[in-house]
Order: C-alpha cells, then sequence, then structure tokens
C-alpha cells in the first residue's frame, strides 16, 4: 500500500513562479540576441573571454556555474533520505527513468532525429558534437527547478526532496560513466581527464560547499535564516544562468545567423524525451499504485533537466562554439513552457489516474498551530 500523501492546506505556503522563473523563456530568447549582437560587434572581446581557462576549464563561466548550481544545491536536505522506504513505489519509477531509460532515449532520440532524419539539414562536422551535448542534457535530473513543477502539481513535499537528494547523490558517481559511455557509441572521443575534472568542479565541490553553507546557517539562524539566503540567491543563480547564456551565444551568433533552423530542429528529440519519460513516469506509478501527489512530481522529475550542469559540462568539454553547447541551451530555452505543459496535463488527468486500481488519493495534513 502507498503511503498517503499530506497536501499542504495552505496555498500561500506553495512555492510559485517567479517573475524570472515564469518568464525564463522570454529572458533566454533576449540573451540569445544579446548574446549574437555583442559577439558580432565585440569579437575580441569573447575571444579574450574564451582563452581565460585553466586545465580547459574557462574561468569566468566555472565562476557563473558556481553561482548557478551552489544556491540550488543549498536547497537540499541529505537527511530527507530517511524517508526513502516511505515512498519506495515513487522513488523506484523514478530512479529507473532517471537513471536507466532516459540518457539512453536521448541518445537514441538524438541519433534518429539528428544524426538521420534532420542530418541533411545540419552541418555534418557538428552532428555528433548536437548529439553530445542532448546526451549531456539528459544524464542529469533536475534539482532545483522541480520544487516549483511539484508544487505546481500539488505533489508530496517530502517525497520530492527525497528523491531530490538521492538523485544528486546518485549523479556524484553516476554522471561522468553514463556520459562516457553514450559519448563513446556515439563515436566521440571522450576526454576523460576533462569529464572527471567537470564532475569534480561542478558536482562534488558545489555539492560539498552548499551543505557546508546549509549546516552552518541552520546552526545559526535556523529554518527561517536558511529561508531567507535561499531568496536572496535565487535572481543571483538565474542572473548567473543569463550571463552565462550570453557568452554562449556571443561565441554562437555567427553560426547560428547563418544556421537559424538548427534550434529548431534540436528542440524536437528534446521534446520527445521530455513527453516520453514524463509519461512513461506517470503510467508506471498509475501501475505500482502511487498516489497522484507522488506520481505528479516523479512524472516531472523524471522529464526534467538539470541543464546548468549540462551547460557548464558541454562548455568544459567542447567548448563555447561546439555543437554541444547550442544543444544544452535549447535545452534552457524550451525547459519553462514544456514543463508548465507537463504539469498542466498532470493535473488535468488526476480523476482518470485515480481511478486506477490500488491508487491512493491524497487526504489533507493536520493543521498545526505556529
Amino acid at each position: 500500500m502507498s503511503a498517503v500523501c499530506e497536501v499542504n492546506a495552505n496555498p500561500d505556503e506553495s512555492r510559485r513562479l517567479g517573475l524570472f522563473e515564469r518568464y525564463l523563456t522570454v529572458w533566454v530568447a533576449l540573451c540569445i540576441v544579446t548574446g549574437i549582437v555583442l559577439g558580432h560587434l565585440l569579437p575580441g572581446l569573447f575571444q579574450t573571454i574564451g582563452k581565460l581557462e585553466i586545465a580547459q576549464v574557462n574561468l569566468p563561466v566555472a565562476l557563473l556555474i558556481w553561482l548557478m548550481i551552489i544556491p540550488m544545491l543549498v536547497k537540499i536536505d541529505f537527511a530527507a533520505l530517511r524517508e526513502v522506504g516511505q515512498y519506495w513505489r515513487g522513488i523506484g519509477v523514478t530512479l529507473l527513468i532517471n537513471w536507466g531509460i532516459k540518457p539512453f532515449s536521448m541518445a537514441l532520440l538524438g541519433w534518429l532525429f539528428v544524426g538521420s532524419l534532420f542530418a541533411p539539414l545540419l552541418p555534418a562536422e557538428q552532428i555528433e558534437s548536437y548529439i553530445a551535448g542532448l546526451i549531456l542534457l539528459a544524464a542529469a535530473p533536475c534539482t532545483a527547478m522541480v520544487f516549483v513543477w511539484s508544487s505546481l502539481t500539488k505533489g508530496e513535499p517530502h517525497f520530492t526532496l527525497t528523491q531530490v537528494a538521492l538523485n544528486d547523490l546518485i549523479m556524484v558517481f553516476a554522471f561522468g560513466p553514463i556520459v562516457a559511455l553514450l559519448l563513446g557509441l556515439t563515436s566521440i572521443v571522450v576526454p576523460w581527464q576533462t569529464l572527471l575534472l567537470s564532475v569534480v568542479l561542478y558536482i562534488v565541490i558545489p555539492l560539498i560547499i552548499a551543505q557546508v553553507v546549509r549546516a552552518l546557517l541552520l546552526k545559526a539562524q535556523g529554518p527561517a535564516g536558511l529561508a531567507r539566503l535561499l531568496e536572496t540567491l535565487g535572481p543571483v543563480s538565474l542572473v548567473a544562468l543569463l550571463t552565462t547564456l550570453v557568452l554562449l551565444f556571443g561565441f554562437q551568433g555567427e553560426q547560428i545567423i547563418r544556421q537559424p533552423l538548427v534550434i529548431l530542429l534540436l528542440a524536437v528529440p528534446i521534446l520527445f524525451q521530455v513527453f516520453f519519460n514524463a509519461g512513461l513516469a506517470y503510467w508506471l506509478n498509475r501501475k505500482v499504485g502511487s498516489p497522484h501527489c507522488v506520481a505528479g512530481p516523479s512524472a516531472l522529475i523524471g522529464a526534467s533537466n538539470f541543464f546548468e550542469l549540462a551547460v557548464a559540462a558541454a562548455i568544459a568539454l567542447f567548448g563555447f562554439e561546439s555543437g554541444a553547447a547550442l544543444a544544452t541551451v535549447v535545452g534552457v530555452l524550451i525547459e519553462v513552457p514544456v514543463m508548465l505543459l507537463v504539469a498542466h496535463i498532470v493535473n488535468r488527468s488526476r480523476a482518470w489516474y485515480e481511478q486506477g486500481l490500488g491508487v491512493m488519493a491524497a487526504v489533507p495534513a493536520p493543521q498545526h498551530d505556529n
């Protein structure tokens, strides 16, 4: 029997999309235009920025990536892992999708669409790089935005936190081997030193820093202090992401002007991947009897991507001007509207979902006096 869900009775306490998050696609589009224009007007500046690197790691971008990732990782409470047993059905489904299906289905979709069907319309020298970017995009599940998607589907918050904490722990060990395996299958030479450095630089170190900051702040100021910090860091994270995109498109601008169709074509396998994995996770949760408030976030975690990590890894492995970097940026471009659509479908289908045999409906959480 599945765990009964607790639904927050006060809607004001649920997370909502802020101004930046709600219009992320608009900001990304503006960054594309800004980057292209600046790259065309100031090519020397971008070339100078591109040369500021140590061991193939671009220092300005590394700093921006840390500003993106660390605030998201501060949210993760690894103490939530003790709740794993309570939601084992939903967690099992999500782990299967995230680590056993999604990276491999994206590799297959990338080969089918980019490497075969769309190949005549794409620059031949970048096709393998585009596929590599798609693989990087799918190889790590989303960390931060999942809390927003979960709240929009009235997801069980303890399940969401537990699942994200478990995924982050697995990511430390699984991201590098999965990427290396799938890049090898696409005939791309794996730069092992750079890949391992990327895992340490963009997963391990930020995770350690975030957890130390979290522990110290909770000890000194309690949950209220942590909440204030997260509210402050949220815009910093998104501004860092948008600044990184300006740099990316400063380098990619000329190519995009020559090949505007590339972005549209790269979006196709990403869309297929999102709807396939979300639908599969949702259906499997119904089959195993997970309550809807577990199935909703499970579907969204199964479909969404840790695009900040994907962008960082693509730049580190292949460079600013690579097709891989461009492919990961396309994922950023379509993330919000697509995930909002998935959340809408999950909400509208709740009555159908709860007709499934053995599926438990949610019950309101008891009220607590402050």
